[in-house]
């Protein structure tokens, strides 16, 4: 029994390194500053210029997207021009997709906000809660797009200590030398 923890947290530590684990960390942390130029945007459309919930939704999905290509890019080592038809569009065919959901979303949370009778803050606080729980998801969706097609390592093998190479895998599964 004393083994376990020891067993767990070794696991978890190699799942953590894999490509797989470097990859969501770094998704995360672009996900988050991306997060924050949402609030950040919604709080003031909503707040301040009292916006409706399609307009309010827009403009923040959009300060939102523009931080995200630039750290999606990071996130998955993409280096120099990107490719417009293979990285660039298919990425704001996400992102249009994403607010798709944002806006819906968005709706919800202001229609539900007058359902419960949310007045000034608790109103602007309750709809930048619904879109963060939105964003959540959309997180997930598309973390799960960009690794597994979008920026999925074509012909790019993990490397022992979980770096990824760029040498093509042998039928063996290693690495040509």
């Amino acid at each position: 029994m004393a083994h376990a923890p020891a067993h767990s947290a070794a696991a978890v530590r190699r799942k953590v390194r894999s490509s797989l684990g470097i990859r969501f960390i770094r998704f995360a942390g672009a996900a988050l500053a991306a997060l924050t130029a949402t609030e950040v945007a919604l709080t003031i459309c909503n707040g301040v210029f009292h916006l409706t919930a399609t307009p309010a939704a827009l403009a923040s999905w959009f300060a939102g997207a523009i931080v995200s290509y630039g750290m999606s890019r990071w996130a998955w080592n993409r280096k120099g021009r990107p490719d417009v038809l293979r990285e660039t569009l298919p990425f704001w065919a996400i992102s249009a997709l994403a607010v798709v959901l944002l806006t819906l979303a968005n709706k919800f949370g202001y229609h539900s906000a007058a359902w419960l009778h949310l007045t000034g803050a608790k109103h602007v606080l309750w709809v930048d809660f619904v879109w963060l729980v939105a964003n959540l998801g959309t997180f997930l969706l598309r973390f799960t797009i960009f690794h597994y097609v979008l920026f999925a390592d074509r012909g790019r093998t993990p490397s022992v200590d979980g770096q990824l190479s760029s040498q093509p895998a042998s039928p063996s599964g290693t690495r040509a030398a």
